[in-house]
């Protein structure tokens, strides 16, 4: 069978035979499965091996398990440990018995065991490891056995000496036969990654180490962890991260690479010593993460059109505002992939990288090793470039060198943290820029926040009041729908209503009245208002009102993290 199942790769095209040759003798030598060696090597992804074996044996595919519920048969019955251990979930009723899906189904011992532990016939589906290690941990998270379960035979005087050394690069799937601590560590961080957490916090109490997860800019408690393992997973986790263990007074830095099935993620550590013990925060950057394109980033047709007239100049400062977490750099990349990279020279200097970019090139600073946002501004100069990216001005060095490129003719991106477009202006003065230089290079700022989306599965409208429309700007006739949409609240969203995140945007587009009010020292709420008095912008608050009448997000998303305009 599975020479018949590589047979079926070759023919396919997804394998050559070199590389089976390759795979047979490290098969030979190693010991291990040659399904593995292949996806090991990267010569296989585990869902083309998947789909073949799925086909070969006659049995349905499944790529995608998130909208399934768990029969109750199968929680009630199976521990978490065994289902986890042996990639095994079940998916559906049938009138005989119970479908499972497995990542290997030429193993067969586990299913027969399985049987016997339901007391019903298997019927096997294929389904990715990844999918069916999320739809464990769905089904089994709300058991407060779940974490004791993981813990399982790990003694008190046992808890100090479990935290070995790690690959290279952890995988986050692989628990079997693993320590506790580290079944405990992998399972926190795959969950963070398959509900879309972009932080972990390990927050320390005095009874208790609880477990946090930011989704969508919203921070939710998850597992507990009992104190007497909090040291030892901590410890664990300064080991992944290249850190002192023994250092529990200062704070300390540390990164990493993790794996989730064929992907990797970064992952930066941060540790502060608390009252309660050590707090560790975990920042996750996903490498595989897709690049999103401007259509795809809430720019209604306007401010679509308006961005792409800016990043289509010869020359100038293009800035995009907003604070920490708001989705700038997103805003850039998608920038910098409408370019030609094949006509214009593009580099970028980055701290960190958060998206691997084709054909353009990306400079990581490097304080330790003296190279600045100013430093590496000051030697793109001399690499012939077009278009450069500054992952953010910080002082007066590097917004000089942004302007003297600008009026050298090369088109220059970067980010500020102000709270709206005109404030960017004056802080360029500010940061001691003369105000004709900014005048003559600035040719735009984009301010912009993110709101969290209505959960498209539990999506409902109602009759908004009064003051709500009021409150928006907008009068009952005006809705387009009649009503206003807003979210029940289901399992996907995990009962907030609320699920992905979408940008509101205030495009200031630099025209003659803004340059002589900038070159006049003009505050910037006048700069503000005169460009809202013109037509020309378009503030926050009334972008993230016209999402709300289209039905994309809610009144209290909007007003969470908007002002009100104030002229």
């Amino acid at each position: 069978m599975k020479l018949s199942l590589f047979d079926d790769l070759l023919q396919d095209g997804l394998l050559t035979e070199e590389q089976l040759l390759e795979c047979r003798d490290e098969e030979r030598t190693s010991g291990m499965a040659l399904d593995k060696v292949l996806r090991q090597k990267g010569y296989v992804t585990e869902s083309s091996l998947l789909g073949v074996l799925a086909r070969r044996l006659r049995l349905p595919y499944m790529e995608e398990l998130g909208e399934i519920d768990v029969p109750g048969v199968f929680i009630a019955n199976v521990p978490p440990q065994f289902a986890r251990t042996y990639n095994l979930v079940a998916v559906g009723e049938t009138p005989t018995g119970i479908q499972v899906a497995t990542c290997d189904p030429l193993d067969i011992h586990p299913m027969d065991d399985l049987a016997t532990m339901v007391g019903m016939l298997i019927e096997p589906v294929v389904a990715p490891r990844a999918e069916i290690t999320a739809l464990v941990n769905r089904a089994f998270q709300r058991s407060s056995a779940d974490v004791d379960e993981l813990l399982e035979g790990l003694e008190d005087d046992e808890i100090l000496g479990i935290v070995a050394e790690i690959e290279e690069a952890e995988d986050v799937l692989d628990i079997a036969n693993r320590a506790p601590i580290i079944k405990l560590l992998n399972t926190i961080m795959f969950e963070a990654l398959k509900i879309r957490a972009s932080d972990i916090h390990l927050q320390p109490y005095s009874d208790r180490l609880q477990v946090r997860y930011r989704i969508d800019g919203i921070l939710y408690d998850s597992k507990v962890i009992p104190k007497k393992v909090q040291d030892a997973l901590i410890s664990r986790v300064k080991v992944m991260g290249k850190m002192d263990i023994a250092e529990r007074r200062l704070p300390q830095d540390g990164r990493t690479s993790v794996k989730i099935g064929d992907g990797d993620v970064d992952v930066r550590i941060s540790s502060v010593p608390t009252s309660a013990g050590e707090r560790i925060v975990f920042r996750l950057l996903d490498k595989s993460a897709r690049l999103y394109r401007l259509n795809e980033i809430g720019l209604n047709e306007k401010n679509h059109t308006v961005v792409r007239d800016l990043i289509s100049s010869a020359h100038g400062i293009l800035l995009v505002t907003g604070p920490t977490g708001s989705g700038k750099t997103t805003t850039l990349y998608a920038s910098l992939a409408e370019m030609d990279s094949e006509e214009k020279n593009i580099i970028t200097i980055e701290d960190p990288i958060e998206y691997n970019l084709d054909a353009i090139s990306q400079i990581q600073v490097s304080a330790k090793k003296g190279l600045t946002f100013a430093q590496g501004l000051r030697s793109l100069m001399r690499q012939d470039p077009d278009v450069m990216m500054v992952g953010e001005i910080r002082d007066q060095e590097t917004a000089a060198i942004a302007v003297q490129a600008s009026n050298t003719g090369h088109l220059v991106f970067s980010t500020l943290h102000t709270n709206d477009s005109a404030g960017a202006v004056t802080r360029m003065i500010d940061l001691g820029v003369e105000p004709y230089l900014v005048s003559s290079s600035l040719i735009g700022v984009i301010a912009q926040r993110l709101v969290r989306v209505i959960c498209a599965r539990c999506k409902e409208s109602y009759d908004p009041t009064d003051g709500e429309l009021s409150s928006l700007g907008y009068t009952r006739d005006q809705l387009p729908h009649g009503h206003l949409f807003r979210g029940r609240g289901c399992d996907t969203c995990l009962g907030r209503g609320l699920y992905d995140r979408t940008a509101i945007y205030e495009i200031l587009t630099v025209n003659e009245t803004i340059r002589d009010q900038v070159i006049a020292r003009t505050s910037a709420s006048v700069i503000k208002q005169v460009a809202v008095e013109s037509g020309h912008l378009t503030t926050l608050r009334m972008d993230g009102a016209s999402k709300v009448i289209q039905g994309v997000t809610t009144i209290d998303e909007v007003f969470r993290v908007t002002q009100m305009d104030v002229f």
